[in-house]
C-alpha cells in the first residue's frame, strides 16, 4: 500500500490538483505538513483515517473542537434527525433556545447569548460590542495571544525579539494592517500583573475592553496568576472598561469553563469549537447590561448583528448533544488523562535525554524543545532550531501513527483512555531516541 508522504499516493495527487485551485494547495494554515498534506477521510472516535487508508489517533481533534471524537454515534444521530427538517431556515428555531439555556445553566456570568459561526467572528463581535457599550476606541490583549483572524484581534501575536520592544509593541500580523488598527490596540504582558496594570492605566480613558485568554495556547498554556485575575477585575471596574474572556479553547477545562476554574468573572465570553459539537458554531455570551447592545427591541441595536447561517439548527442540534455528554463526570476523567499524558511525555524527556518538556492543563498539552520556563510569550517563542525539532517530532510521530499539532500542541477526546495515552508516550520517547541518535 502506497502511504503519505510517497509522490505517487493518493494524498499527493490531491495535492496536485488542489495547487490548481487552491492558493499554496490548502485551506487552513494549520493543516500544512511538509512535503505535502495528508488528506482525511474519515473518521470514528479517536481514529482518523486518511486518503491512503493510514489510521491514526488523533490527538489534534481539529484544534480541540472534537471533544467527543469523531462522529460520535449520539450527535451523528441526533444531527441526521434534524436534517430531514431542513438544513436552514430565514427564521428561527427552537434549538436556538434549548442551546442556550443550557449554556448559561453552566456559566455563572451568562445571563444572555448572541450567535455566530466561528471564533474569528465571535471576537469580532465581543470587540465591537465592548466599543459599543463604552463609546471608546480601543482595546487591549496579550502579547502572542491567538484569538483568530480579526485584524484588531490579530496584532503583536507573531512579534518577536527583533520588535518587541521592553513594553509590548502593536506589531502587525499581516502585511497592509492599517495603522488606525495598531494605534488602537493596547498589548499586554501576559501574568505580568503590575506592568500590565501600568499600562492599562495609561490608556484608561480611551479602553473600551480587555481581551485575554486564561492559558493562552500559544504560550504552553500557561495558566493566568491569581493575581493577575485578581487586577482585571479591579482595573476594569474602575476604569469602567468590559472584560472579555475568550474561552474557546479552554471553556473544555471544567464544567463552568476555564472562567470557573480560576475564579474568572467576565461581562463578555466568547465561545467556539466544542459547543457545536464538530460544527461551526460560536457565541458571545455574558451580562444582559452588556449584551443589550445587540438588543433590537428599542431600535436600531448598538451594535448590529447578523448572519445568514447564524443559529443553523444543524450546529446547534449537535452542540446540544455534545453539551449533553459534557458530564462532570466526563471532564473528571478528562483531567486525568490529561495529566497522565503530560506526566508520560515528560517522562519520554528525562530518559531520552533529549532537551525539552511539555506543559498544559486539564485535557491539553504542548511540547516544547526547550527546558526554560514557559510562562508567557517571550519565553514561548520558539526558536528558527525549535520550531524545526517540533516539526520533525510531529512527523516521527505521524510515522508512528499519532496526530499532534505541527506546534506541539494535543487535545484529549472523551473516546480517549489510559492505553491511548501510553501509548502516545511510548511514541514519543521512540521518536525522540531517534532524533538523539
Amino acid at each position: 500500500m502506497t502511504m503519505w508522504p510517497d509522490p505517487s499516493s493518493n494524498s499527493a495527487q490531491i495535492y496536485q490538483r488542489a495547487l490548481g485551485v487552491l492558493p499554496g494547495g490548502i485551506s487552513r494554515l494549520q493543516t500544512w505538513n511538509e512535503p505535502f498534506p495528508f488528506y482525511a477521510k474519515s473518521g470514528s472516535g479517536v481514529h482518523v483515517t486518511d486518503e491512503d487508508g493510514t489510521v491514526r489517533v488523533d490527538f489534534v481533534n481539529n484544534f480541540a473542537s472534537l471533544i467527543h471524537g469523531h462522529a460520535h454515534p449520539v450527535i451523528v444521530e441526533a444531527v441526521c434527525e434534524a436534517v430531514k427538517n431542513g438544513t436552514c431556515f430565514a427564521l428561527p428555531t427552537r434549538v436556538e433556545v434549548e442551546l442556550a439555556e443550557i449554556l448559561c445553566e453552566r456559566f455563572a456570568t451568562f445571563e444572555k447569548v448572541r450567535y455566530c459561526n466561528t471564533g474569528t467572528e465571535a471576537v469580532m463581535l465581543a470587540l465591537k460590542a465592548a466599543r459599543a457599550y463604552t463609546d471608546r476606541p480601543k482595546i487591549a490583549k496579550f502579547e502572542g495571544a491567538y484569538h483568530g483572524m480579526y485584524d484588531f484581534a490579530e496584532v503583536s501575536l507573531d512579534s518577536s525579539p527583533a520588535n518587541w520592544g521592553n513594553d509590548p509593541r502593536s506589531v502587525p500580523y499581516a502585511r497592509g494592517t492599517p495603522r488606525g488598527v495598531l494605534e488602537d490596540v493596547v498589548v499586554l504582558p501576559f501574568n505580568e500583573t503590575e506592568a500590565s496594570e501600568r499600562i492599562i492605566r495609561e490608556h484608561a480613558d480611551q479602553l473600551a475592553g480587555i481581551l485575554i485568554d486564561l492559558c493562552p495556547s500559544y504560550m504552553g498554556f500557561a495558566p493566568m496568576s491569581p493575581q493577575y485575575v485578581d487586577m482585571l477585575h479591579r482595573v476594569t471596574k474602575e476604569i469602567g472598561a468590559v472584560l472579555i474572556a475568550d474561552e474557546v479553547i479552554s471553556i473544555r477545562l471544567g464544567y463552568g469553563g476555564g472562567q470557573g476554574r480560576f475564579g474568572l468573572e467576565p461581562d463578555l465570553t466568547v465561545a467556539a469549537k466544542l459547543i457545536g459539537g464538530g460544527f461551526p458554531v460560536a457565541c458571545v455570551a455574558g451580562r444582559e447590561k452588556v449584551m443589550s447592545v445587540f438588543d433590537h427591541s428599542k431600535g436600531k441595536p448598538l451594535s448590529p448583528s447578523s448572519g445568514t447561517f447564524t443559529a443553523n439548527p444543524i450546529g446547534l442540534t449537535a452542540g446540544v448533544s455534545a453539551m449533553r455528554l459534557l458530564t462532570q463526570e466526563n471532564f473528571d476523567r478528562l483531567e486525568v488523562l490529561g495529566e497522565r499524558a503530560r506526566e508520560g511525555i515528560a517522562r519520554t524527556f528525562d530518559n531520552s535525554g533529549f532537551p525539552g518538556q511539555v506543559t498544559g492543563i486539564g485535557s491539553m498539552f504542548q511540547i516544547h524543545m526547550t527546558q526554560r520556563d514557559i510562562c508567557n510569550h517571550r519565553s514561548a517563542y520558539q526558536s528558527s532550531e525549535e520550531a524545526g525539532a517540533i516539526r520533525l517530532l510531529q512527523r516521527r510521530m505521524l510515522e508512528r501513527g499519532f496526530i499532534i499539532s505541527n506546534r506541539g500542541h494535543g487535545f484529549l477526546s472523551t473516546p480517549m483512555n489510559e492505553d491511548h495515552v501510553d501509548a502516545l508516550a511510548d511514541a514519543t520517547s521512540d521518536a525522540l531516541r531517534e532524533m538523539v541518535q
